[in-house]
């Protein structure tokens, strides 16, 4: 089975290159596609963060990766299938990520905290709203923690 997505909208911002850190001070703008009206964005400002799914549209077919690895190459971290880390080698190349909604404009969104380079496709966007969200304490392992501790920085 197969599903033809077609993007919503594309981000807009400063990054350029597919980098794994420092992406705390990006702020990007999402403009919806010609074909959408800005009133599917009718009520966005009442909520304070998005979910954004988008589309790694540059990670070449030969670099997804299908079984374990180190995350980020660093066999400092233990071999984890790609479902239990979130790498942008994905088999359908979706990426997710909470973001700030800082300003809404007609048909833009600025957001912070979106992981995701210009030109990027959007795919979908969600309302955070706090019932689904875990309902009990986060778990993760250490070499998560540490793979993160300069990915906002």
């Amino acid at each position: 089975m197969e599903f033809i997505i077609k993007p919503i909208a594309y981000v807009r911002n400063s990054r350029t290159e597919m980098e794994d850190d420092q992406w705390g001070s990006i702020v990007s703008e999402i403009e919806l596609i010609d074909d959408l009206n800005g009133s599917s964005l009718e009520g966005i400002d009442d909520f304070s963060h998005l979910e954004i799914i988008f589309y790694f549209d540059k990670v070449a077919d030969d670099k997804i990766q299908y079984e374990a690895r180190h995350p980020r190459n660093n066999k400092e971290f233990p071999m984890v299938g790609i479902f239990a880390q979130r790498g942008k080698n994905r088999p359908n190349k979706l990426g997710l990520t909470t973001v700030e909604l800082l300003e809404h404009h007609h048909k833009k969104l600025i957001v912070k905290h979106l992981d995701a380079i210009d030109g990027t496709p959007i795919i979908d966007i969600k309302p955070v709203m706090k019932e689904f969200l875990p309902h009990r304490e986060v778990k993760q392992p250490e070499w998560s923690k540490k793979l993160m501790e300069d990915y906002w920085g």
